[in-house]
């Protein structure tokens, strides 16, 4: 019997909702995503932010908390977010510091 793969956040994953931008802002300069990496470092690009990440997992690793620093549109910019695997949905919420606040849906890249 051949052992099933467990889904974790530990993957890439395409944006393929944000309740502030519509999916063109999403993907203007290339298909938006975020990745979480097992080292419980990431890096996200959406629009024209793009930012890398330093993660907290949760044991079961269907729960991810996150701080990162970057750029929107070449202006220095940091935050948090986290995100929930449900269902093969990835929901979750990235903030920026003094500034606004998203909620996005993510599926996993097909390999």
């Amino acid at each position: 019997m051949t052992e099933q793969s467990i889904t974790t956040v530990i993957n890439k994953w395409k944006i393929i909702e944000m309740d502030m931008w519509g999916q063109d802002f999403v993907n203007a300069e290339m298909e938006g995503y975020f990745d979480f990496r097992e080292d419980a470092t990431g890096e996200f690009h959406f629009g024209y932010v793009h930012g890398y990440m330093t993660c907290h997992y949760s044991v079961k690793r269907d729960y991810v908390s996150f701080s990162w620093e970057g750029s929107d549109e070449m202006d220095e910019a940091s935050g948090e977010g986290d995100g929930l695997l449900e269902e093969g949905v990835l929901n979750g919420s990235l903030s920026f510091d003094n500034g606004d606040e998203t909620f996005f849906k993510a599926i996993a890249f097909k390999p």
